[in-house]
This record gives structure tokens, C-alpha cells and sequence, in this order.
């Protein structure tokens, strides 16, 4: 394996961890926010408006974490072409 193929490796690798690292924040976050909102009085199951107020809430949730996220690769790639332009 030459070098270049470990660092591709490693970045891969990387990239897989800070993934999982994001969905497990989302998933939190959309405990802390959603549930908490949309279940005050938790029980055996979820009534119709409590599965309504969930699934709108998730989508928002996903909808705003998508948007932040695409504005900081954007923002990353910003600053990777000007490091490169600097050089």
C-alpha cells in the first residue's frame, strides 16, 4: 500500500467517524427538542397529535440541520480554495 492509499484510507475512515459522531448529535438533539415539545405527558404509546407534531418537528429539524450543514461545507470549501489560491 503506498502513501497515498493510507492517507485515502485514513480520511475515509475519518470522515465515517465524524459522520456517526453527527448523527448521534442529531439524534440527541432531536430527542431534547422534539420529544420534550410534542410528548409533555409520556405514556404506553403516542396519541395521533403527539406522531403529528413528531413528524412535523423531525422534518423541520432535518430541513435546518441540512441547511447548516450544506453552509459549512460550502464555508469549508471556501477556505480550502483560498489556502490553495494563497499558495
Amino acid at each position: 500500500m503506498d502513501s497515498n492509499s493510507v492517507k485515502q484510507a485514513l480520511m475515509k475512515q475519518v470522515l465515517q467517524e465524524a459522520n456517526i459522531a453527527n448523527a448521534r448529535v442529531l439524534i440527541e438533539k432531536l430527542q431534547e427538542n422534539c420529544f420534550e415539545k410534542c410528548v409533555p405527558k409520556p405514556g404506553a404509546s403516542l396519541s395521533s397529535s403527539e406522531t403529528t407534531c413528531m413528524t412535523s418537528c423531525i422534518e423541520k429539524y432535518m430541513a435546518a440541520w441540512n441547511q447548516v450543514n450544506s453552509a459549512y461545507i460550502a464555508r469549508i470549501r471556501q477556505e480550502s480554495n483560498n489556502q490553495k489560491n494563497l499558495s
